[in-house]
């Protein structure tokens, strides 16, 4: 497992300086810089920190308990499948799971709170994906990996899935021009999941799929206006840029800077952390 695990990292660190130079030489957006507004907060608080403590809650704490208890995984349901075909197989009926949910995000306003997060983002590049609400991620990654161990999957799944999902999610959101003509009415890219993320009601509901853009066709979701591109990103209206008020806002509307003007440390805090995100811009500009 621990060959698995630097296998996994190593693709996964290949993948970012890929993304980042093919967004250099290919923009879908231009002039976007590396460190744009946001990216701090989802690169340390959203990828490491959020994504390490719910990876060790849903494993250890909801899937370990449930296995313990019914002893699923022992019945190797799965298990004497090739590996190929449980990984399709799992990649398959959790990306149809995440449709529906996804589409249901978007009309339920009690879900939309838990979805909010990941389009706050102004500007959409590959490591937007990451920004999803701590209970958004909780139930998804629960509905993912649960049935992979209690099926009785081959081990090594998990970390293949995981990889796959983790790559996936940076190339769908990447800034790419990408032109992947008529595949993409078969599996996903940035084409139409960037027009996903724009602030413009003709894609309020529309473009839910994730890997497999056939979800989108078949249901009557798609949208992609030929090489039209959105001309603004993110929501209709203000939200913090602060990953606590972010989790936050889903109970109860804040404002930054109403806290800032009533609280002495919070302002501290709020303007240290705006200082140290205008020096990485203006460092990544003059680079």
């Amino acid at each position: 497992m621990g060959t698995i695990v630097y296998y996994t990292t190593g693709i996964l660190v290949l993948s970012v300086f890929v993304f980042i130079w093919l967004e250099r030489k290919y923009p879908y957006t231009k002039g976007m810089p590396i460190f744009r507004d946001g990216f701090w907060v989802d690169l340390i608080w959203y990828t490491f920190i959020q994504s390490y403590f719910l990876k060790i809650f849903i494993f250890d704490y909801i899937i370990a308990p449930l296995d313990r208890t019914y002893h699923l995984s022992s019945l190797h349901l799965v298990g004497s499948w090739p590996v190929a075909l449980q990984v399709l197989f799992f990649l398959v009926i959790h990306d149809f799971y995440i449709y529906w949910f996804h589409r249901a995000q978007h009309h339920s306003k009690w879900l939309w709170k838990t979805h909010e997060a990941h389009h706050s983002n102004k500007e959409v590049d590959w490591l937007a994906g990451t920004r999803s609400h701590s209970l958004e991620i909780l139930i998804n990654q629960t509905v993912e990996f649960a049935p992979i161990i209690l099926l009785g999957a081959d081990p090594i799944v998990v970390p293949i899935k995981a990889l796959i999902d983790a790559v996936w999610g940076m190339y769908i959101h990447s800034n790419i021009d990408v032109k992947s003509g008529k595949l993409q009415y078969f599996i996903n890219g940035p084409e139409m999941h960037q027009w996903h993320h724009a602030n413009d009601r003709a894609v309020f509901y529309a473009n839910y799929s994730t890997k497999f853009a056939i979800w989108d066709w078949l249901f009557g979701t798609a949208y992609l206006p030929g090489r039209k591109k959105p001309t603004e990103y993110g929501l209709y209206y203000d939200y913090p840029k602060d990953y606590f008020l972010q989790h936050l806002f889903a109970l109860k509307k804040v404002d930054e800077r109403q806290l800032s003007d009533k609280y002495g440390w919070f302002r501290a805090y709020h303007t240290s952390r705006q200082r140290f995100m205008t020096w990485m811009l203006r460092k990544s500009k003059n680079n």
